[in-house]
C-alpha cells in the first residue's frame, strides 16, 4: 500500500486539532491501539470537528451518515501516550463533504483518513446550508 502524499501528514495544514487519550481498553493483544478503536477515536475527533466548524448551529434539523471512510494505518499507536487528530475539510459539495485526518503521536503520523459525510434529512440527502458552507471554509486543508 502506498502512503499517502506527504502535504496531507502534515498538521501544520490542518486548521482543527484536538488531543485524544487513548484507554487501557483500546490496547489489542500486541499492545498496540486496536484499529476499530482507532476508528472510534476518529470518529470522536470528526464529531468534535464538526460541532467547532458550525454543524449542530448551521445545520440543526439534519443528521450525517459516514457514506466513506479510507484509513491507512502509517505505524504503531501505543498506549498511554495521548494522540492528536487534526482535521480539515478537503472539499465540500451539495450534500456531502470530505473531511481529512491525520494522527499523530508524539510529532509522528501514525495514521492517515479521509472520511465522506453527507447530510441526511427526512427524505434522504440533504444540501449543506449557505450558513454552514460559509462557516466550514475556514476549515478547509491548506493547500
Amino acid at each position: 500500500m502506498a502512503k499517502p502524499d506527504p502535504a496531507l501528514l502534515d498538521a501544520a495544514r490542518y486548521p482543527f486539532s484536538c488531543q485524544i487519550e487513548p484507554r487501557f481498553g483500546d490496547l489489542d493483544v500486541n499492545m498496540h491501539i486496536n484499529n476499530v478503536a482507532m476508528a472510534g477515536i476518529l470518529e470522536d475527533a470528526r464529531v468534535r470537528f464538526f460541532r467547532t466548524a458550525g454543524g449542530l448551529e448551521h445545520l440543526a434539523g439534519l443528521s450525517t451518515m459516514v457514506a466513506r471512510i479510507a484509513i491507512d494505518y502509517l505505524g504503531e499507536t501505543h498506549y498511554p501516550e495521548p494522540v492528536t487528530v487534526h482535521g480539515a475539510v478537503e472539499r465540500m459539495g451539495r450534500t456531502s463533504q470530505t473531511v481529512l485526518q491525520v494522527v499523530m503521536q508524539e510529532g509522528k503520523p501514525v495514521v492517515f483518513a479521509r472520511t465522506v459525510i453527507v447530510m441526511v434529512g427526512p427524505s434522504g440527502p440533504a444540501p449543506l446550508t449557505e450558513a454552514y458552507l460559509e462557516s466550514a471554509r475556514q476549515w478547509m486543508f491548506r493547500a
